[in-house]
């Protein structure tokens, strides 16, 4: 049985998905996936289905910390330019708009894309 702050944690990101919606062609999502290890951001078009561009902090050492952030929105604004995408929707999944989440957004806005 999961336990109950992954629970918790589900229910958030319900409720921040409903609020936000479906990204589209014109306007994707850009998820994150915070955890103790990495942070990932992934460009999803719901209508169709597909992921667009993601990045990870997997190969990274200190890949929990706001400099991996960094990086991984500089990069996952790089890859999403390079598939023609300007403008996001952002999901923060449930997390919190601090910390690592707050250093890939800024750094995705700082990389080019619009939200």
């Amino acid at each position: 049985m999961k336990n109950q702050k992954h629970l918790q944690w589900k229910r958030r990101s319900t409720r921040v998905r409903k609020k936000i919606g479906d990204g589209t062609t014109q306007r994707p999502r850009l998820v994150v996936f915070r955890s103790n290890a990495e942070i990932t951001a992934t460009v999803i078009d719901d209508t169709v289905g597909s992921v667009l561009a993601s990045a990870h902090s997997f190969k990274e050492k200190t890949g929990g910390n706001i400099e991996a952030a960094k990086k991984v929105g500089l990069d996952i604004a790089k890859k999403a330019k390079a598939n023609k995408v300007t403008t996001v929707i952002f999901d923060r999944n449930g997390f919190d708009f601090h910390g690592r989440v707050k250093a890939l957004a800024d750094a995705a806005r700082e990389g080019g894309l619009l939200f």
